[in-house]
């Protein structure tokens, strides 16, 4: 098959280099020429996607896959065009803003032909499949869909940096506008894709026919928006146990040995490009969901909660040097969409302290041109608070941080022995037995 991929991001990318190692013929699309010349090179533009690189050494030179800036170039003649151009969201009235998606929508109607399937992977409030892009593309293209082409929504259902395993592990949802659309949405999927065995699952690990778009649509925020409602409940139960003298994490634990219960873990912020934005393309439906609205109110004020357990401790802390430690939404991941260290900073400014961050994966340069000072370990400071669970944060003491009176630890890194003399918060713990 000849198979376009429209936005070759952290996602588009290594979907790409699947469908590519399968045996088929890859164009990438994306508006970025410093990405396709990278591409087109060989060479990962974004380091950490385990196997990217290898599998860019050897698809590239073999012809397999190459990437361009012109949708004319890449669109006409496919079998399949698979698109994963990013979706925004306000951060201020949390409503989605297709502006990407409608360009790229716009770009590719123009250069579609008869024949092609069409796969929207990137996740979507309910009905935006129907509604917005079959309309689109029929107009852009002159084609009807269901007779000249087909569309289909299958959401991306994988984290950056294990893409790969994701792809084998989980199953691939597809839902169709036509059954013709969804039949051959799973033979294509089918095809490109290998899957694990799951003897956990009802059913056979591989490619699922939902029976619509808005069901598959529907799906994705459904598992997305379970987990921020879920980390908002821990966080509920962390925030009370604390009042209370008792240990949540051991409540969880307990709780979590009975099979019906999955508490997740408490922390400091639920950042990324997924939980913190997906319940609020959900919220976009359906406004009167009140649990989800509720659980999004509650993980968005952990950072304050965070930097209210550090005054707690430490007292006025106007003109206090607070280390932020990590920029990253989490650990071991160079990336900072809606990550929780943008309210703690905000938080520590607002208490009239003076925040500095420090993250093992960012430079001094990306972190000024984040909006930060950056902090090195090693340099005095007064306080530190947990951000990102790093796995570098695991073995910090007071010497790493000269001068430190308080550490509150968002990510239950560490642990109260290894701060002696050093004032020791732990979401979810009170002071007394943390």
């Amino acid at each position: 098959m000849k198979i376009a991929v429209i936005a070759l991001g952290k996602i588009g990318l290594p979907l790409a280099v699947q469908f590519a190692r399968k045996g088929h013929e890859v164009v990438g699309v994306d508006v970025n020429p410093s990405t396709v010349d990278l591409v087109n090179r060989g060479i990962e533009p974004f380091p950490g996607e385990a196997g990217l690189q290898d599998l860019l050494s050897e698809l590239i030179p073999a012809g397999r896959l190459r990437a361009t800036t012109d949708y004319a170039d890449a669109v006409p003649g496919a079998d399949v065009v698979v698109v994963v151009v990013p979706l925004f969201v306000d951060e201020v009235t949390a409503e989605p803003d297709f502006g990407w998606m409608d360009a790229a929508t716009e770009s590719l109607g123009r250069t579609l032909t008869e024949g092609t399937l069409v796969a929207y992977e990137t996740t979507l409030p309910v009905g935006t499949t129907r509604t917005r892009w079959k309309p689109a593309l029929e107009r852009a293209s002159g084609l009807v869909e269901g007779r000249d082409f087909h569309l289909v929504f299958s959401p991306e259902r994988v984290l950056t940096g294990r893409v790969f395993a994701d792809l084998r592990r989980y199953p691939k949802l597809i839902g169709g506008i036509s059954a013709e659309g969804a039949r051959r949405a799973m033979n294509f999927y089918a095809s490109v894709l290998d899957f694990d065995e799951r003897p956990d699952l009802p059913r056979p690990n591989g490619v699922w026919d939902l029976g619509s778009a808005e069901a598959a649509e529907l799906a994705k925020l459904a598992e997305t928006t379970y987990r921020d409602v879920n980390i908002g409940l821990a966080n509920q139960f962390a925030r009370y146990a604390a009042t209370a003298g008792i240990d949540v994490y051991r409540v969880i634990e307990a709780a979590n040995s009975q099979p019906y219960s999955h508490i997740h873990q408490p922390g400091i912020a639920v950042g990324g490009h997924c939980i913190p934005v997906y319940p609020r393309l959900y919220l976009w439906n359906d406004p009167e969901a009140s649990v989800v609205r509720a659980a999004r109110a509650a993980n968005a004020g952990m950072p304050d909660y965070a930097i209210g357990l550090l005054e707690g401790a430490f007292g006025d802390l106007a003109g206090a040097r607070v280390a932020v430690l990590g920029a990253a939404y989490r650990g071991g991941v160079k990336e900072t969409a809606f990550s929780g260290v943008f309210g703690t900073v905000d938080a520590v400014r607002l208490r009239g302290g003076v925040p500095l961050v420090h993250d093992p994966l960012y430079s001094d340069e990306e972190l000024l041109r984040l909006g930060f000072t950056p902090y090195h370990l090693g340099d005095p400071v007064d306080a530190a608070v947990v951000q990102s669970d790093h796995a570098e944060y695991r073995a910090l003491s007071p010497s790493d941080l000269p001068g430190i009176k308080v550490f509150v630890d968002g990510r239950r890194v560490s642990s109260p022995e290894a701060w002696d003399g050093v004032a020791y918060r732990l979401i979810g713990r009170a002071a007394a037995s943390a």
